[in-house]
């Protein structure tokens, strides 16, 4: 299962400002040394400090656990929350609960030198309850696709396995700019992303995913609307008509409410067939993994357009 997108959005802006600052000066400042004092400024705009890179980390959200293992330092975990499956060795990790409920007593029993949570999935009050029973915690978020590579880096920082992390964020960022070269300037192609469908809900630009669809020369439909993950009216929808329709869902099958939509042929995305699905855990977790939904977004991008081209030439041929 994918990372929940419509939890409460307790993230601060002005705090984003903040770390993102911090994140930059903390690349440069923190000790590359193993064993070595670490001083972090985290997304909250909390400040960590740790006498020695961490050696026990439980990890609040499961693209926080993958992340850890990008970043070389998964052998330092040794607690999750459910729906924590990837990589397969995460499965095995012992679990302290979910997103709304955290069981204190199997945190307080694996002695953790780190929790790293999620702020707007985890919330406020959970990382004050945290803090409260004296864990040390440090908060991540991801607005835009830079903050992936980001927070590798930082949790290499706070594991002490820099090197290992800084080479695969290298990498990872070589492979998003060539995705992003080969479509900044393709015709531009209007995007309704669909999380779910009753109630029916998209996000907005300020979500990573809204990059996503503009890395691949898209326009998200609803960038403009006023919170994170908005619920719309199929009216709205008529009346913004999305060129292309993306659907998540909750598994890997294609979502069966998906094909609701061919109940309004008028529709751009359905007269033309350009209704998609993509796998929520590629699309959805703030990994490096969402490169391969980035894929398949400008894959089912190009094909509209391809679609498009055709048209126009049998509509202007003599």
């Amino acid at each position: 299962m994918s990372d929940n997108l419509v939890r409460r959005n307790s993230f601060s802006p002005a705090a984003g400002l903040l770390s993102a600052i911090g994140f930059l000066l903390v690349l440069c400042a923190s000790s590359a040394i193993a064993g070595q004092p670490v001083r972090i400024l985290d997304a909250s705009g909390h400040w960590l400090e740790l006498p020695r890179p961490a050696q026990r980390i439980v990890a609040l959200a499961p693209h926080i656990v993958e992340n850890l293992y990008s970043a070389g330092a998964g052998d330092r975990l040794i607690g999750v929350i459910s729906h924590s499956d990837f990589p397969a060795a995460a499965r095995q990790l012992p679990q302290v609960g979910n997103y709304n409920s955290i069981s204190y007593e199997t945190l307080i029993a694996l002695k953790p030198d780190l929790v790293i949570a999620w702020g707007s999935g985890n919330g406020d009050a959970t990382i004050t309850k945290l803090r409260d029973f004296g864990f040390r915690v440090f908060v991540t978020e991801s607005r835009t696709l830079e903050d992936i590579p980001r927070n590798v880096r930082l949790f290499g920082t706070l594991a002490g396995t820099q090197g290992h992390a800084n080479r695969a964020a290298d990498r990872w960022l070589s492979r998003l700019r060539a995705l992003r070269q080969a479509h900044e300037t393709l015709p531009a192609v209007s995007v309704l992303y669909q999380v779910w469908h009753d109630p029916l809900q998209t996000l907005n630009g300020d979500h990573l995913i809204s990059d996503v669809i503009e890395a691949c020369g898209g326009r998200n439909a609803f960038a403009d609307a006023a919170v994170l993950a908005p619920k719309i009216s199929i009216e709205a929808v008529l009346a913004r008509n999305p060129e292309v329709i993306i659907a998540s869902g909750m598994a890997e099958a294609r979502p069966q409410w998906l094909n609701n939509w061919n109940a309004y042929p008028g529709l751009s995305a359905v007269n033309n067939e350009n209704l998609y699905h993509i796998h929520p855990d590629v699309i959805q977790r703030h990994t490096f993994r969402i490169l391969d939904g980035m894929e398949q977004v400008c894959r089912n991008l190009n094909a509209t357009r391809a679609k498009r081209a055709t048209q126009n030439r049998s509509h202007t041929a003599p």
